[in-house]
C-alpha cells in the first residue's frame, strides 16, 4: 500500500482493495464474512482493475493523460535530491548572450584559461597578455612541451595592421583561405609585438616561426576583439580524440580550467589544416597535417594563387 501511495491512486486503491479481499478471505475460512460482503469486495476489486487497466492502455496509446490515474499521495524527498543535477566543476557561460561572452573574457584576461568553441573543434584559450596562462594549458592536457601552440586573431585585418613582412604571395594566400579551418605557419618577427602577442612572444610557436588561425566562427572573432590574440590548442587531453561539444570539455577538462563557453555541437569532427608557408616565396608549401579543410584544396588554391600573380 505504501508503494502504491507512491505512484497514483489508483494503485493505491486497488492495494488498499486487495488487502480487505485478503482479510475477508480469512474471515471465510471461519466462517464469519458475508456472502454479501465477499461478492461486493471481489466486485469493487474487478471495477478497480477493469479502470486501471483501460486507463494505462489508452495513456500509453495516445500517450497523454485521458484517463486520470490520480497523482500520488506521496513524494519520494530522496529522488528529488537525487535529481538535483551537481554544481558545475567551472564556470559556465552560454555563447548566445553576450554576458557569456563578457564573463570569458573576464577569466581570460585574469590569466585564466577556459574552453570556447571554434570553427572546427573546441579549444583551450589563453590570453597572450599572461604567458603563464599558456604554460597551465600545457599542464591542463599533459602536452608535451616540445609542441608548439599557435596563436588566435579576429581577422586578417587585425594581422594587417601588425605590418608583418609577408610577401605579397602569402598576403594573396591567406587572404584566399582566411577566415576558415586552416592555420599557416609564418616567419616570427617584431610585428607580434605589435599585433599583441608581446609577452607570450617565447611561450608561442618556436623560436623561428609562429602558427596563426583566423577562425570562422562569430564568436571566436567576438572573443577576440575583446581579449586581443589568444593562445588556443584544442580542448581534450594529450593524445586522446578532440572535444565535438562543451559537455565534452566540462566532462574531461572542466576541473582544471577556469571556464567553458557553451556552443553546443562543434562543426567539424577534426581540427584544422595545418600549411607550413615559411618557403613560399620560393613557390612551396607543405601540409604538416590534413584537418578538416581538404589537403588537395588547399593545393589547388595556393597553385591558383601564384599562377594569377606570374
Amino acid at each position: 500500500m505504501l508503494i502504491g501511495a507512491y505512484v497514483n491512486v489508483v494503485l493505491l486503491l486497488l492495494t488498499l482493495v486487495m488487502e480487505v479481499i485478503v482479510v475477508c478471505f480469512l474471515l471465510s475460512t471461519l466462517g464469519r464474512l458475508p456472502y454479501q460482503l465477499e461478492i461486493a469486495m471481489l466486485a469493487i476489486f474487478s471495477l478497480i482493475c477493469l479502470y486501471g487497466t483501460l486507463a494505462s492502455l489508452a495513456n500509453s496509446i495516445f500517450r497523454k493523460e485521458l484517463l486520470p490515474l490520480g497523482p500520488p499521495l506521496l513524494k519520494a524527498t530522496q529522488e528529488k535530491a537525487d535529481k538535483t543535477p551537481p554544481p558545475p566543476p567551472c564556470s559556465i557561460a552560454t555563447s548566445r548572450k553576450t554576458s557569456g561572452l563578457l564573463s570569458i573574457s573576464k577569466l581570460l584576461d585574469a590569466g585564466g584559461v577556459c574552453g570556447v568553441p571554434t570553427d572546427t573543434v573546441y579549444a583551450l584559450a589563453a590570453s597572450c597578455k599572461h604567458p603563464q596562462a599558456i604554460e597551465k594549458i600545457y599542464n591542463i592536457k599533459d602536452r608535451p612541451q616540445e609542441k608548439p601552440i599557435c596563436i588566435c586573431i579576429s581577422n586578417l585585418e587585425q594581422l594587417s595592421t601588425a605590418k608583418p613582412p609577408f610577401s605579397p604571395l602569402l598576403w594573396e594566400f591567406m587572404r584566399n583561405v582566411y577566415p576558415g579551418g586552416i592555420s599557416c605557419i609564418v616567419k616570427k618577427g617584431e610585428w607580434l609585438n605589435k599585433l599583441g602577442v608581446g609577452p607570450a612572444y617565447d611561450r608561442v610557436g618556436t623560436k623561428e616561426s609562429i602558427m596563426i588561425r583566423v577562425p570562422d566562427h562569430t564568436v571566436t572573432a567576438h572573443l577576440c576583439n575583446m581579449t586581443g590574440p589568444l593562445a588556443i590548442t584544442s580542448a581534450n587531453p594529450s593524445g586522446e580524440p578532440d572535444s565535438t561539444h562543451h559537455d565534452m570539455v566540462i566532462t574531461r577538462l572542466g576541473h582544471k580550467i577556469s571556464g567553458v563557453l557553451c556552443d553546443g555541437e562543434s562543426n567539424e569532427a577534426v581540427g584544422s589544416t595545418v600549411v607550413n608557408c615559411l618557403k613560399i616565396d620560393e613557390g612551396t608549401i607543405t601540409i604538416i597535417r590534413e584537418g578538416c579543410f581538404p589537403a588537395a584544396q588547399v593545393r589547388h588554391i595556393f597553385e591558383k594563387v601564384k599562377n594569377s600573380m606570374e
